[in-house]
């Protein structure tokens, strides 16, 4: 009970923080009248990645986390410096910061596009995939000297005691049921793929933190990285089937072989990447808009944004702990999915285990 209250605690706290992190968004600098509220172009903002950790601004100071900002042009040469010089319309070094992106500038501040960027700095998501990595890297080393330590005889705790179930319910309900004998195989997978998921979206909903796995370009990796590990397992069985189906008239093949060969090679990475992307970018968009209803409302009326202001607050609370489910049921549909696909590309080649099976034994 008091874990429950701890939580709900937190989470209100988190909303609040969020709504002093808008409240300072609207106001232009030097200007007593606030600008008009654009709850889309904030959303859009602050899902998309950027060169700092902005946790908050009370009455006009920014507390935020500066990123290293790397840039290499060939004209220019390498450029190193912090993103606590980069202003949103102001120039550094020959570079401004334009719409969340880094371009180049002339003397007198407008763009130069005959400056070739290519922008390898250290953004918000990472940054906080480094620290997730560190994070899973550390737990997992920590779990195994306590196993070898303790070894198998005494009943798991602390962080054993929450790791065990999860890593026995990958093995036994995705795993072992779609890749039979070639479980152990595709272990190690697996769980780095449910774990950098599950870490980097529960490190995601903490007020300043990245969108990780809301990000396309991180899903579009992890679809890369999982349809690499179909296509290096796959078999003779299951490209004869995607070029040459059996036992399916040749007029039907003309048809059948292109939408196979789309549906393997497009369809199931794109898949991957999309469900991933759009289900992890809609619940923080759902919890910017409930926010961002109290400054809708806040501009028709003072009273009527305070009054909105409970109850929005009651909503990012429901949809926080939504979104801690979520956390784990993508990781596991992601993982499963996977598991489903690398078994279709051994199929006929391995069983799905029986009583001689160890992992099921």
């Amino acid at each position: 009970m008091g874990s429950r209250t701890f939580k709900s605690l937190l989470v209100a706290v988190f909303s609040l923080i969020i709504t002093l992190f808008y409240n300072t968004s609207i106001a232009a600098p030097g200007n007593d009248k606030p600008e008009h509220f654009d709850a889309g172009k904030e959303i859009l903002h602050h899902i998309a990645d950027g060169y700092e950790f902005h946790f908050f601004t009370i009455s006009g100071t920014k507390y935020s986390l500066p990123l290293p900002v790397i840039l290499y042009s060939p004209q220019r040469g390498l450029s190193v410096f912090s993103s606590a010089h980069i202003v949103e319309g102001e120039a550094y070094q020959g570079y401004k910061l334009d719409d969340s992106r880094i371009v180049p500038v002339k003397e007198d501040g407008t763009v130069d596009n005959a400056i070739k960027v290519y922008d390898l700095s250290i953004t918000r998501a990472v940054a906080q995939m480094m620290f997730a990595m560190i994070l899973f890297v550390w737990l997992m080393v920590s779990v195994g000297r306590t196993y070898k330590r303790k070894g198998f005889k005494t009943a798991p705790s602390g962080k054993e005691n929450f790791l065990e179930p999860i890593i026995l319910f990958i093995r036994d309900e995705v795993a072992v049921p779609n890749l039979g004998t070639n479980a152990n195989k595709f272990m190690p997978l697996l769980l780095t793929i449910f774990f950098f998921i599950l870490v980097n979206t529960l490190l995601g909903l903490f007020p300043g933190s990245a969108n990780v796995t809301g990000n396309i370009a991180v899903t579009m990796s992890l679809a890369l990285v999982s349809f690499i590990a179909i296509i290096f397992s796959s078999n003779r069985h299951y490209w004869g089937h995607m070029f040459w189906p059996p036992g399916v008239p040749f007029f039907v093949k003309v048809i059948l072989i292109p939408v196979e060969i789309v549906s393997n090679l497009v369809v199931k990475p794109a898949a991957l990447m999309i469900r991933l992307f759009a289900n992890m970018a809609a619940g923080h968009i759902v919890i910017l808009s409930f926010i961002s209803m109290i400054f809708i409302f806040g501009e028709m009326s003072q009273v009527a944004g305070w009054g909105f202001s409970p109850v929005s607050i009651l909503f990012c609370v429901f949809i926080y702990f939504i979104e801690i489910l979520v956390a784990f049921i993508q990781s596991f549909i992601f993982a499963t999915l996977t598991a489903v696909f690398i078994g279709q590309a051994n199929e006929g080649e391995h069983d799905h285990g029986g009583h001689d099976d160890p992992l099921i034994v």
